[in-house]
């Protein structure tokens, strides 16, 4: 009767260790997706600032080819 009980009491353990791992992964996961997304809304606010800076320069490009 001891070894059953023993089994089912390292099987509740490990099911439990799973669950707490499995929630810190899923927590960790929220993190990660916060994170990738605060780094593309960077990423899309400095492409559209290259984008706003190169227009000028792009403009006087053209000026100047046609102007030869």
């Amino acid at each position: 009767m001891f070894w059953p009980m023993l089994a089912i009491a390292l099987g509740f353990c490990g099911l439990a260790v799973l669950a707490v791992l499995a929630a810190r992964v899923f927590v960790e996961t929220g993190r990660l997706a916060r994170q990738v997304s605060e780094a593309s809304r960077r990423v899309t606010r400095a492409a559209e600032d290259l984008e706003r800076a190169a227009a000028p320069l792009a403009a006087q490009s053209a000026q100047a080819l046609r102007k030869d």
